[in-house]
């Protein structure tokens, strides 16, 4: 529970930020470019500083890392507030970027620890958290900003983060590390053949979600869609990725991490293919079995990685992946949209679906390196 809420509040953290873009452009005169630059110091610190984290966690403990990180995140919002330009923008959110860092590698683990093998399910509840964050934190903030200036927001937001922090403080039990078993050392000798693989399909897995998310509304626009059946349709999607989150973690511990995965991933590529082709109605229909598949997947991987790496190096594992998908996640819109740029947003979109096919023959393979349940 209390690693949910540290997900909730973390990815709460890095959702709100695209609140305050057209806040902070109109108060300091900002540019695009400079908008998104505040955008990527934040995502930026926060990747590059995971693997570090999990060495600090290996010296300080995992517990007191997760609670400094937390206030450190706080902290960078609430500096933000007192920020006077750019600059001071720039290194508050770089401040809680690197704060944020702390908290995949770290919490991943201490659900990973507190539930051993049966801890699959409870990471998909773990992964679910974070989209609650990401739904209630900015939809929060976006009615304080409509009755307050947004210094004020952000120091409530600061608030919201230390009073989290103090709770971890009181009520989070220290984290252990936890020795292998010979069957984690039989499924992966010599440190785990099977995690570049499960990185790879991450890598994959994210690229695609995020390719798609950034063609679909310009998919709906072709298809008539007005402005706020954009907005209804990107928010079926979400609601599905969140319905995704929360059950695939429980069908792989029930049903086989290779076929949920090679499931998922099949649906992914058909449902696509599907909105491109449907007319606007059906694919309104279909877009929340989309977000279950789209982002169903996620937690059958998160919920692998103690699979493949030794116990006591599980935030090392977690660190590792966490940074591989979320560098997919800056850099895939990028690459899908130099195709876009080439082909249009039609073809752009269909490439995110044989993205997605090319994941299956990577999950067949990964079937031997894993543990035999």
């Amino acid at each position: 529970m209390l690693s949910g809420l540290a997900h909730a509040l973390h990815d709460g953290y890095t959702d709100a930020i695209y609140v305050l873009l057209p806040v902070w452009r109109a108060e300091f005169g900002l540019d695009y470019v400079a908008l998104a630059l505040l955008r990527g110091l934040y995502a930026g610190a926060m990747a590059a500083l995971q693997i570090p984290a999990s060495w600090l966690a290996d010296r300080m403990g995992g517990r007191t890392v997760l609670i400094l990180g937390t206030v450190i995140a706080a902290a960078g919002y609430g500096l933000a507030g007192f920020s006077g330009g750019a600059l001071g923008l720039c290194a508050a959110l770089f401040l809680a970027g690197a704060g944020s860092s702390v908290q995949h590698p770290i919490a991943s683990s201490a659900v990973s620890r507190a539930y051993g093998t049966a801890a699959r399910g409870p990471l998909g509840t773990y992964n679910f958290s974070g989209d609650l964050g990401k739904a209630v934190i900015p939809a929060a903030l976006s009615l304080v900003l409509s009755i307050a200036p947004w210094r004020p927001a952000l120091w409530l937001l600061a608030l919201a983060g230390i009073a989290v922090a103090a709770l971890l403080a009181l009520s989070m039990p220290r984290i252990a590390p936890a020795p292998p078993s010979p069957a984690l050392r039989a499924a992966t000798p010599r440190g785990g053949h099977g995690f570049p693989l499960l990185l790879a399909i991450g890598v994959i897995d994210t690229g695609v979600r995020m390719g798609f998310l950034t063609f679909l509304p310009f998919l709906l626009q072709l298809k008539g869609a007005s402005q706020p059946v954009i907005g209804t349709a990107l928010a079926l999607v979400f609601l599905g990725g969140a319905v995704g989150k929360l059950v695939c973690g429980w069908l792989a511990q029930r049903w086989g991490i290779v076929g949920v995965t090679v499931c998922t991933e099949a649906l992914t590529a058909l449902m696509i293919a599907l909105a491109v082709f449907l007319p606007l109605g059906p694919l309104l229909v279909i877009l929340p079995v989309l977000g279950i598949t789209l982002n169903g997947t996620s937690s059958v991987l998160y919920g692998t990685v103690p699979e493949l790496a030794p116990a006591d190096r599980t935030e090392r594992a977690f660190a590792i992946f966490y940074t591989g998908v979320i560098g997919s996640g800056a850099l895939s819109p990028l690459l899908f949209g130099a195709v876009g740029d080439q082909a249009g947003p039609v073809i752009a979109t269909l490439w995110t679906a044989a993205a997605a096919l090319a994941i299956l023959p990577l999950a067949l393979a990964l079937g031997p390196r894993l543990a035999r349940r």
